[in-house]
């Protein structure tokens, strides 16, 4: 679940079983292997596949794997598959809205499986702009390990929008158009950064009782669950007393 509200980045982690690894792994291949055919093979050259490259490697995705998704990518070796990037809207329980981005070679095939995800929980599709409207693309870098001072320190001349703690992370927001610079600026001050993505952000939060919450919580794992889903966006919020109760019931 992006957006990085307080239940993102404080619920409690999942088991790291192998089914759920080797999904994780080939979302971030996947990735990869878009990137390089977007803007060629070249990381140094190509900022989307650094970013994508960095974030495999931070999940432990092996070399061999990433080196062969950039030449699948980028046309050097066979096996490269047309995906599409898609984006559907929707609501989940409480009147949160959803945008759920997607890399398919198959849409019929995901929207019939996004479509019966999001119903089974609670949720209704919605039509092309009717949540898209309120979400806008941000630069999101999260950070582990360093003070708000050094961070600000090393990347207040570029157009960052905030820093929050969240968690045990900072969360820092920038122009998208920034996020390579801001990210560079980190790298040269020796932070070290979990992940930099262009992420949507909504304008309008929803704040969340401890049985909404819940509910769409559920909804999204069953959404993230699927191949085909790479990033579940919402605009759901929840206050700490909120939270409390949510890490009560496990």
């Amino acid at each position: 679940m992006s957006g990085h509200s307080k239940w993102a980045t404080t619920k409690h982690k999942k088991a790291a079983n192998d089914a759920k690894r080797a999904k994780l792994w080939a979302k971030l291949i996947r990735n990869i292997e878009v990137a390089a055919r977007t803007g060629g093979g070249d990381i140094d050259g190509n900022p989307t596949l650094y970013d994508a490259v960095y974030k495999a490697r931070k999940n432990s995705v092996p070399n061999d794997n990433i080196e062969r998704a950039i030449k699948r990518g980028s046309g050097a070796d066979d096996g490269s598959v047309d995906y599409q990037n898609i984006m559907y809207e929707g609501y989940g329980p409480g009147g949160v809205a959803i945008m759920i981005e997607c890399l398919t070679d198959n849409k019929n095939r995901t929207a019939a499986e996004v479509r019966l995800a999001v119903t089974k929980n609670a949720g209704n599709m919605a039509d092309p702009g009717s949540v898209s409207y309120q979400f806008a693309r941000k630069g999101i870098i999260v950070i582990n390990g360093s003070n708000e001072d050094a961070i600000l320190e090393a990347a207040i001349e570029h157009d960052i929008e905030d820093v929050a703690l969240v968690g045990e992370s900072h969360v820092l927001t920038c122009d998208p158009s920034s996020i390579v610079a801001v990210r560079t600026s980190l790298q040269n001050a020796g932070i070290d950064y979990e992940s930099a993505d262009v992420e949507f952000v909504s304008s309008l939060k929803v704040d969340l009782d401890a049985d909404n919450a819940e509910k769409v919580i559920k909804l999204i794992d069953a959404v993230e669950d699927l191949d085909d889903v790479q990033t579940v966006y919402t605009n759901m919020d929840v206050s700490a007393s909120v939270l409390s109760e949510l890490e009560a019931r496990g």
